[in-house]
């Protein structure tokens, strides 16, 4: 019989402050917006939810398009037309133009790409303006364009080509479609990152710095060091010393201009809350209490946790391997935990345990639940348009470049 994580663990979140901000029922200072939604919330208690967000769906009909992003709460998956990861539901929204609403289950990065891809009678959705995403808010247009000036004065931004993950606000992916850049998601990191250098190189390749060396090509890889780095040295052969960490808090980055000469990767020091709490003592534990394991792991984990994972990749990979795996195996999976729970669920002939002993909800992710979900449909039912999320054309126009250049790799 499987057993549940709640009993391989003996977790559950229990009601204290940070439990409930691991499940999106408090402010999170660090949040991408930090403000609370507007307007009278349906109780949680309210017994008639469900029926209240099958009828508002119901007499919207197909005006509305819920996207649910996998690490979405169940209650707002059910309601969900789509699921799937970031980029897959702003496509999934910019194929339904006919939908005059798309409401975005997920974060604030997420509503924006998907205000970019969509046509302009159509309007996005957040229904809570406080789901941010942490990773989003650790890169600051003010804060790149520092680093990009002194990247500049090293004499090297004219070999260094910008590539952002998709977790990054519509005003950083702006910076990198300014610059020639390219934005990735996690499962094509490794195309992206061979087109920057491709397009570094011919770049670099007239360019002499002061002492008469080469200028070698380089990429800023925004916000999610660990992405870059896993991406760089797991999948291309890079080693640790071709990578740096540019603290936007520290003056030029904490970098000598020396450093930055010499590395290849210039990784941008931002991390995943989530998947960031994943350490080598989980994959350590979980292999001793459960013989014969396979670890599975995201991407934007550390370095030294995917380095000792079995395997490695996106959600939607992540997804299809459980699918595809034997009845009896077992598995240890490092991602969010409300996607963990659902896999766990859709697998029941297989063990699927969460990787970690602790909780580990995206908290902000998490403040989209039943009563905001609600509150959203049923004012567009009533004319109210709440929570509209939308990108100037100046940034949408920069944006939208940095991700055309992705979609058109190979």
């Amino acid at each position: 019989m499987t057993t549940t994580i709640t009993e391989t663990y003996g977790v559950d979140p229990t009601p204290t402050p940070l439990a409930l901000l691991l499940l999106g029922r408090e402010a999170d200072p660090n949040s991408e917006r930090g403000v609370e939604c507007p307007g009278d919330l349906p109780p949680a208690s309210d017994p008639d939810l469900v029926e209240r967000a099958r009828a508002a769906k119901a007499a919207l009909g197909d005006r509305v398009f819920i996207l649910g992003h996998h690490y979405q709460r169940d209650e707002v998956i059910e309601f969900a037309d789509v699921t799937g990861d970031s980029f897959k539901l702003a496509r999934d929204a910019a194929a339904r133009p006919e939908a005059e609403y798309i409401v975005f289950c997920g974060v604030h990065f997420m509503a924006e790409s998907a205000d970019i891809l969509t046509g302009d009678a159509q309007q996005v959705v957040l229904p809570d303006l406080a789901a941010g995403c942490s990773m989003a808010d650790m890169a600051t247009a003010e804060q790149v364009a520092e680093c990009w000036d002194v990247l500049t004065d090293a004499g090297i931004a004219d070999v260094t080509v910008p590539v952002s993950y998709m977790n990054s606000s519509a005003d950083i992916k702006a910076f990198t479609g300014r610059h020639g850049g390219t934005i990735c998601t996690s499962s094509n990191a490794k195309r992206a990152l061979e087109w920057a250098f491709e397009e570094g190189a011919a770049r670099s390749a007239s360019i002499e710095g002061g002492d008469g060396r080469r200028v070698s090509q380089k990429v800023l890889f925004l916000p999610d060091q660990h992405l870059g780095r896993n991406t760089a040295v797991r999948d291309m052969g890079f080693s640790l010393d071709d990578c740096v960490v540019y603290n936007p808090h520290k003056p030029n980055g904490g970098l000598t201009a020396e450093q930055l000469r010499d590395a290849r990767m210039i990784l941008w020091r931002g991390h995943c809350s989530v998947h960031g709490r994943f350490t080598l003592d989980s994959v350590n534990d979980v292999r001793e209490r459960i013989p014969g394991v396979t670890v599975l792991v995201h991407p934007e984990c550390r370095h030294e946790v995917v380095s000792a994972a079995d395997m490695v990749g996106s959600t939607e990979y992540i997804i299809k391997a459980l699918d595809a795996a034997e009845p009896g195996s077992k598995w240890a999976i490092g991602t969010e935990l409300n996607l963990v729970r659902r896999l766990a669920k859709a697998h029941p002939d297989k063990e699927i345990v969460f990787l970690d002993r602790a909780v580990c909800f995206c908290s902000t992710m998490n403040r989209i639940d039943l009563p905001h979900l609600v509150w959203a449909l049923e004012s567009l039912v009533e004319g109210r348009v709440p929570n509209v999320i939308t990108v100037d054309p100046e940034t949408e126009k920069h944006a939208k470049a940095a991700l055309d250049r992705m979609l058109a790799l190979p």
